[in-house]
């Protein structure tokens, strides 16, 4: 007991000689010298290799071998670490050595590259001192071009300038087009020398015979196209150079030289079409839109080489067209509003739809631009105004009158409620099938024509019109629910069937027991009462399926309106309420469908509530019975 106490004392105090390395330590030992042996392990156990070397009592017999082994393997190691304690004497020696000899190379190292540096001090100077003088002739040169580029502009500008002088006196606009361009130019390089006198002094010049040729040109197109010369005047090669002139000078010049030029076109126009004329009334708008179409073709034919295609004038006279012909419009149509009815107006408006796309297939639109047309706010209708940039331009006057049409709208749909209700015989068949009831014939017509509204309203206006249909449509709706679906359903009074189930109860209880059996089919007799006709049944199945689907297809009808409307108006759409309406039509043909099915059961429920169910006892049970009809029709459903 001694000897192995002893031991375990010195296994304990071998624990505390152990060496425990940090797991980043170990892992390098382990990668650098891998090893299999236990004793070599991070988290070797004494008592655990022991019992791996003597795992039995047998095992001891061979103790005094495996004690061997371990003296010589100690024994090695030993030696091992003697000869690694031996060189480290002359290691440390051996390293002195290499530091000095490396501190030797450093210097060296140094010495080089400061002789290095001197040498490339030296060769930059030696450049900077040869590209001196190459650097004095460059800027040099610079210096002179530029100089005897500026004395070109100058003598450019000031032969220029008294050329232009002469060609402008004797009206040779060819020959003025190429040297304004180019003096233009010139005078770009000359804006940061504008306070030196004599450049100052070319510059006004050169303006002032800018502000002279726009002048000049603008008295030759009004003496050549003034008092009878408006229609007779023949375009000479003058006039047409005289345009390339005017597409150098300021923009403001050309614009102001179109805008004379279009009205002197519409004046005849204006003239023939005042509102104290006749044909300026809507019934002769054709005319209007027949007088541009001729008088297109005319100037085309006569004067429209003389402008520049780029200057696009047949389309800026329509396009001035179109606006004095929608002030017109709106002025006559103010006046003689009282005058307009619904046929004229959409008369009008098609005439001048059809006007409108006419244009919008002859001429881009791109004076539309210079003049501000604002895009719309949807891609829809900017895709749109893409293809028929016209679109609008004249028929924007009719939208403040469209409430002619609205009320034609309304008129319409009043008479063809009233042809519905006249079409509906009271005491007809309604056809059906053997598996569904078919849909009112008038319920189909009605949408048809809500169909066909809407399409021409699209066409006509998108905002407020669009709004005042779709409350016609409500209006209407409402109508339909109530006199074509809610006033022609049968009526038919009747006990309820909670009275009929009270009413069995109270004669279950009140049976005398002295009663006498009754006849039961008699007892049927005597409970008849009022039912539907098989017409009526059906009339009530085909109300309920067209409030079925005039329910659906209205919430359809919605939808599509706030897609065709304006988005400001988008959300003023609304027609749930004439939903509800059509859902109280379909409650009100199923309460009747239920109350016919409980009066076919009340002559059987009443018969049964008078038999003397005393006097059957032999052959029927009364508790199932009562029982049945206590819990079946005593509330319960």
């Amino acid at each position: 007991m001694d000897s192995l106490s002893t031991e375990e004392d010195i296994l304990d105090d071998s624990d505390d000689f152990i060496i425990n390395f940090p797991p980043e330590v170990q892992k390098a030992i382990e990668e650098v010298l891998p090893s299999k042996d236990p004793l070599d392990q991070p988290d070797f156990n004494t008592i655990d290799y022991i019992n791996s070397l003597f795992p039995t009592e047998q095992s001891l017999s061979n103790i005094d071998e495996v004690v061997s082994k371990m003296e010589n393997k100690i024994q090695t190691i030993d030696n091992e670490i003697s000869s690694v304690v031996r060189g480290q004497t002359t290691a440390s020696q051996d390293g002195r050595q290499a530091l000095d000899d490396a501190q030797k190379v450093i210097k060296q190292l140094f010495v080089h590259i400061k002789d290095i540096k001197e040498h490339a001090e030296r060769s930059e100077e030696m450049v900077r001192e040869i590209t001196r003088d190459i650097k004095q002739l460059d800027c040099a040169k610079r210096n002179l071009t530029l100089a005897i580029t500026t004395l070109n502009h100058l003598h450019m500008l000031v032969g220029g300038v008294d050329t232009l002088k002469s060609l402008q006196e004797k009206r040779l606009y060819g020959e003025i087009a190429l040297p304004l361009q180019a003096i233009s130019e010139v005078m770009l390089h000359f804006e940061n020398y504008s306070d030196i006198p004599q450049i100052k002094s070319l510059s006004d010049q050169v303006k002032q015979i800018h502000i002279e040729l726009a002048d000049q040109i603008t008295h030759d197109f009004k003496e050549a196209f003034s008092g009878s010369n408006t229609k007779t005047v023949i375009p000479n090669k003058q006039l047409a150079q005289a345009c390339l002139v005017v597409s150098i000078l300021d923009p403001r010049v050309k614009k102001e030289l179109l805008k004379w030029f279009v009205n002197l076109q519409l004046q005849e126009y204006n003239h023939l079409f005042q509102e104290t004329e006749d044909t300026a009334w809507l019934d002769k708008i054709d005319k209007r839109y027949a007088w541009l179409k001729r008088h297109l073709l005319e100037f085309e034919d006569k004067l429209g080489n003389m402008f520049p295609q780029n200057w696009e004038v047949s389309e800026r006279i329509a396009v001035q067209f179109c606006h004095d012909t929608r002030e017109e419009l709106s002025k006559i149509m103010m006046k003689r509003k009282h005058e307009i009815d619904v046929k004229l107006l959409l008369y009008a408006i098609q005439k001048t739809s059809n006007f409108e796309n006419l244009l919008s297939k002859r001429f881009t639109g791109i004076t539309l631009n210079e003049q501000g047309k604002q895009p719309s706010e949807t891609p829809e209708d900017n895709a749109e105004l893409q293809r028929s940039p016209f679109s609008g331009l004249i028929g924007r006057c009719f939208i403040p009158h469209l409430k002619i049409y609205i009320d034609s709208i309304d008129a319409n749909l009043a008479d063809l409620i009233e042809r519905f209700q006249q079409d509906e015989k009271p005491h007809s068949t309604t056809e059906t099938s053997d598996t569904h009831a078919i849909v009112l014939p008038s319920c189909a017509d009605l949408f048809v024509f809500y169909k066909k509204s809407m399409i021409q309203c699209t066409q006509l206006d998108k905002g407020q019109s669009m709004l005042d249909l779709t409350k016609t449509f409500q209006k209407y709706l409402r109508e339909y629910s109530s006199k074509l679906l809610q006033n022609n359903l049968p009526k038919l009074e009747s006990q309820s069937l909670g009275t009929s189930v009270q009413n069995i109860t109270r004669d279950l209880q009140k049976i005398s027991t002295s009663g006498l059996i009754q006849n039961f089919s008699s007892l049927l007799k005597e409970g008849e009462i009022t039912r539907f006709t098989k017409e009526e049944q059906m009339k009530i199945c085909c109300i309920l399926t067209t409030a079925e689907y005039c329910q659906e297809t209205t919430k359809q009808l919605a939808e599509k309106l706030k897609e065709k409307i304006d988005p400001p108006f988008g959300d003023q759409i609304d027609l749930s309420q004439e939903q509800d309406y059509f859902h109280s039509v379909i409650s009100n043909c199923i309460q009747l469908l239920v109350q016919d099915l409980e009066n076919a059961c009340e002559p059987a429920l009443t018969a049964m509530s008078k038999v003397n169910y005393f006097k059957l006892k032999k052959y029927l049970s009364v508790k199932p019975i009562t029982y049945f009809f206590s819990f079946r029709y005593n509330g319960k459903t």
